[in-house]
């Protein structure tokens, strides 16, 4: 397995479980509050179950889907790349605070990480 996939994958798994216990920890950072039932099952959905999910696609997509791997690669790139695209039109609309910026960086980092390791 190529290092820059172990490096997001695991960053897509670890945000994901910590979705999923902590639902706050992940809008926290934004100045939201989890107050509702239906917001926590959002955030479980949303960065949880999709993060832990869509990481181990990354770190096993070699061993289970040899053939599909390239192409597995390119579309979690092209997601990473969808949301940094998304703040950036954001920044050009209103302030934002820091972390929303520093988010867009790693987006952008994990996207060309994740296409850096197409064969």
């Amino acid at each position: 397995m190529a290092p820059q996939v172990l490096v997001v994958g695991t960053l897509f798994v670890l945000m994901g479980l910590a979705a999923l216990a902590r639902p706050e920890l992940i809008v926290g950072f934004f100045g939201a509050k989890v107050e509702t039932p239906d917001f926590r099952n959002e955030i479980r959905a949303v960065y949880g179950g999709f993060g832990v999910f869509l990481g181990s696609l990354l770190l096993l997509a070699n061993s289970l889907f040899p053939a599909q791997s390239p192409g597995i690669f390119i579309a979690c790139a092209i997601a990473l790349f969808g949301m940094a695209t998304g703040r950036l039109v954001s920044f050009t609309m209103e302030r934002t605070g820091a972390w929303p910026v520093f988010y867009c960086v790693v987006e952008l980092i994990g996207g060309t990480l994740l296409y850096s390791a197409v064969p």
